[in-house]
């Protein structure tokens, strides 16, 4: 699966700003959650992560809502970057954006990071050590926010997909089409069981795994980063 592809479309990322909180229900809410779990840890002139920051709206919500921090948006899509610089307007000055992958975000140390409707675009290995990395530039004790698709363990994520496609599509109510739809999802996306998700941030070096969001089939995460050993995550 190509999971930049979506992400390089012009007509698809001129519809993201007003696609995406469709699509998501309580988008808007999700981020100021995610707002409200940082802060609760971090310092004032906190020093934030945001991977998977293209679109912008999770920074400038985050900006807003807390002129004071610093933030860093990584993203592997230049054009969903555009976007963000678009979206960001005014507020830019307050937010360093970065085109790359996880290995190419900076080292940090950060006060809190988030990771929002990404994930789920990567496989176990994949998403195990992301979330890695991101502990990595994390300082102990600081929060990790995550949000992506995921469905309660041991249960079939295709009629989960297919009523979030349904909530999507606002005024047709085909729960037929959507069924459909959620089929070819399923078929390509590495959707996780709630308690695989929780079992790879243990595994990742976070403690205190806590579920915040529930919608359909998009689930929501904090975590925090514990102490490293020395060696940690090496091959």
């Amino acid at each position: 699966m190509d999971t930049l592809q979506p992400f390089t479309d012009r007509v698809a990322i001129a519809r993201y700003a007003e696609d995406t909180p469709r699509k998501v229900p309580g988008y808007a809410d999700l981020h100021r959650m995610a707002m409200l779990l940082l802060a609760e840890t971090a310092p004032e002139a906190a020093n934030i992560l945001v991977y998977g920051a293209g679109g912008g709206l999770e920074l400038k919500a985050f900006a807003e809502a807390q002129p004071s921090w610093s933030l860093t948006g990584v993203d592997p899509s230049a054009e969903m970057l555009d976007l963000a610089r678009e979206v960001l307007g005014p507020i830019i000055d307050s937010v360093i954006l970065q085109q790359g992958f996880i290995d190419d975000a900076p080292g940090g140390p950060f006060d809190g990071a988030t990771c929002l409707l990404t994930m789920h675009f990567l496989d176990r290995a994949a998403r195990l050590y992301a979330l890695r990395q991101l502990r990595l530039r994390l300082k102990p004790g600081a929060r990790l926010v995550i949000a992506h698709h995921s469905c309660p363990a041991g249960v079939n994520a295709q009629p989960w997909i297919a009523r979030s496609i349904a909530f999507s599509d606002t005024g047709r109510n085909d729960l037929q089409a959507a069924c459909v739809s959620a089929e070819a999802m399923v078929s390509v996306l590495p959707i996780l069981f709630s308690d695989e998700e929780e079992a790879l941030l243990r595994e990742a070096g976070y403690s205190d795994v806590s579920l915040f969001y529930a919608a359909f089939s998009f689930r929501g995460w904090v975590a925090t980063a514990g102490s490293l050993a020395p060696g940690a995550f090496s091959a």
